[in-house]
């Protein structure tokens, strides 16, 4: 998380334009089998693991990763280091009474915080007045709360004409600062179980979508460790 914050600060005092993304199962598998959606997670210039089943995905395959990288707590982060900097932000995603409560709380919450404006996240009959809109307001970092793959697609197509320095989707993140939805305790977000505590609460919306996912992903990480496991042995031999 820090070496994030850091990584991402430096860019945006330097003027260089961000583009960030988060990855967990889901995404992972849901990038398989849409072209779109991998080419604008590929685009990005910087990747966090948000998800557990990731995470250890990635150690099982050998790679060194320290520890997930939340959305939420990536997006709280950033506020902080907008209103420590001077930096105006725009808020854009859900329903409109949601991203207003977001951006009074998140005032509140971050006092000197400049909120260049907000938007709610149904504007597809014309993206283009959005992005003109999010271009105006002088904004320096965009926070993208959209369902996937709408906002990676969205920012991926709009990423040099938005004017901003820096922009992340957040996902449900909004949901949750505006106390619609409820974040899992610590110690389930520890043990990887986050993903059932957002069960338990939508369970018609999200007992299928983890159910295949995971199912999915079990797969793609079995088959990856089969293959590794091969071609080290061919190496050997």
């Amino acid at each position: 998380m820090d070496e994030t914050i850091d990584w991402i600060g430096r860019r945006v005092e330097k003027r260089q334009f961000t583009q960030h993304v988060v990855v967990n199962v889901a995404k992972l598998v849901n990038a398989q089998s849409d072209a779109q959606l991998a080419e604008s997670v590929r685009a990005c210039d910087i990747v966090n693991i948000d998800g557990m089943g990731a995470v250890w995905g990635a150690r099982l395959l050998g790679f060194s990763v320290p520890e997930r990288v939340a959305g939420v707590d990536l997006f709280g982060r950033l506020l902080a280091y907008a209103a420590q900097s001077n930096l105006p932000i725009f808020l854009l995603g859900a329903k409109p009474e949601i991203v207003e409560e977001v951006a009074l709380r998140s005032a509140n919450a971050n006092p000197g915080l400049q909120i260049a404006g907000f938007h709610h996240g149904y504007f597809w009959d014309d993206e283009y007045a959005i992005v003109k809109q999010i271009r105006a307001s002088g904004a320096r970092l965009l926070f993208v709360a959209i369902t996937s793959p709408k906002k990676e697609n969205f920012i991926n197509r709009w990423r040099t004409e938005l004017g901003v320095d820096f922009v992340m989707g957040v996902g449900g993140t909004f949901d949750v600062v505006a106390g619609k939805v409820k974040r899992a305790p610590l110690w389930m977000q520890r043990a990887g179980m986050e993903w059932f505590y957002r069960v338990i609460q939508e369970p018609g919306r999200m007992w299928r979508r983890y159910l295949v996912t995971n199912s999915k992903f079990a797969v793609m990480l079995a088959r990856a460790w089969l293959r590794g496991r091969f071609e080290r042995a061919k190496q050997i031999s």
